[in-house]
């Protein structure tokens, strides 16, 4: 038996003035350790996920979430950091701690603090988590960098600007009900497919195709399978996969997504399970071409026919494979280091039943899929009750 999520916890995302990144660690860690209904004393190892490169001057945070709690002081802490993975990363290190023995409960935290510097000056950070020695350079930074997978894919296969519009209308809708999303307006398809109020920002991008610069902190503790059995709530892990490819785009076919690709058919696999058994997917939009191209490398459309997904409605609440019900990072906001717990914890959420205002009817299994880079560090993981 797998290690199981037994307890919660998210911040709202969006620009928290008040807010500092040691405030949103100790908010999350208090509630998700409480919603474990354990105390403090009882997590035995702690992974931090951030990914910084210059957002804060504190580069060496893991024992800022000590500050939660003085029964945490002389745990284990250890910071984790894999580009916009980063929470899914820290994630994954305390699934391997438990299965190694080394602990019977760990508290995972992803947190980021973005919006207090200059949009240039993120800009330059974000760049980081591509090849810089041929990307570093790239027109508007990471938004360049999509900008061009963008622009290939449109190359191959026909203008796509109704199915991007349709996905950013999709997202924003879901998010509207989102309480802990950044932003909570139903934009419709009209807005997001063009005007004066929403400008191209590269290329075919315009501003409701690119995620937002967030601040924001989730929370979750894992137990192992056999003391989750006893606690309130339980959500195990039915598979849990990480594939990196290269990082050059130039060494890739960078609008097949393989990395992504072979991520989510090793992670069915192992789940023995089909696209079809799944209620719901969180999938990391950071740009509307990502979520299109993602419709083909999770299975659920052919290459090049990720626009019928959309069109068609099977990715909306209601359809056959409801994406990103909460808004994805398209509404919900994208602080890098959060952003894979958050969906971890999201996903928990919705199989436990207290998704708040964005809950699926039913859920019963739930699939996540987070990316370092351009599809560089890939990470699925499929999530079911214990019980």
């Amino acid at each position: 038996m797998s290690p199981c999520i037994v307890g919660v916890s998210h911040s709202k995302f969006g620009k928290l003035e008040s807010e500092t990144v040691e405030s949103l660690i100790i908010r999350v860690a208090v509630d998700a350790i409480a919603d474990a209904g354990l105390e403090p004393q009882d997590i035995d190892a702690i992974f931090l996920g951030t990914m910084n490169a210059g957002l804060c001057r504190q580069e060496f945070p893991a024992s800022l979430v000590l500050q939660a709690h003085p029964g945490l002081r002389f745990k284990p802490a250890t910071r984790v950091e894999n580009a916009c993975a980063t929470g899914s990363a820290a994630v994954y290190q305390g699934l391997a701690a438990i299965e190694a023995k080394k602990a019977r409960f760990v508290l995972v935290v992803g947190v980021e603090k973005m919006t207090h510097l200059p949009s240039a000056e993120v800009g330059e950070i974000l760049i980081k988590a591509s090849y810089i020695a041929e990307e570093g350079s790239i027109e508007g930074g990471f938004v360049g960098v999509f900008s061009r997978i963008t622009d290939l894919y449109f190359e191959k296969y026909g203008d796509q600007s109704d199915a991007l519009a349709r996905i950013a209308a999709k997202n924003h809708k879901n998010g509207a009900h989102n309480p802990f999303a950044q932003v909570q307006k139903d934009l419709g398809y009209e807005f997001c497919r063009g005007g004066e109020k929403n400008p191209h920002v590269l290329g075919h991008l315009r501003r409701t195709d690119c995620s937002l610069v967030s601040d924001g902190a989730a929370a979750l503790v894992l137990a192992d399978a056999y003391s989750a059995r006893t606690m309130k709530k339980a959500i195990q892990f039915r598979s849990a996969v990480q594939v990196n490819d290269f990082l050059p785009m130039s060494k890739r076919n960078i609008i097949a997504f393989e990395g992504p690709t072979i991520a989510w058919q090793k992670a069915l696999k192992e789940a023995r399970l089909s696209l079809k058994d799944l209620s719901l997917v969180e999938t990391h939009d950071c740009f509307t071409s990502a979520e299109l191209i993602e419709y083909e490398a999770m299975g659920l459309t052919a290459r090049g026919r990720g626009r019928e997904a959309i069109e068609e409605g099977w990715t909306e609440i209601g359809g056959i494979l409801p994406v990103n019900p909460s808004g994805g990072l398209k509404a919900k906001g994208h602080p890098v280091g959060a952003t894979g717990v958050s969906m971890h914890v999201l996903c928990a959420m919705q199989l436990m039943g207290t998704a708040p205002g964005f809950q699926i009817p039913g859920a019963k299994m739930a699939g996540i899929f987070n990316m370092g880079g351009a599809a560089v560090a890939n990470f699925v993981s499929i999530l079911e009750p214990l019980k």
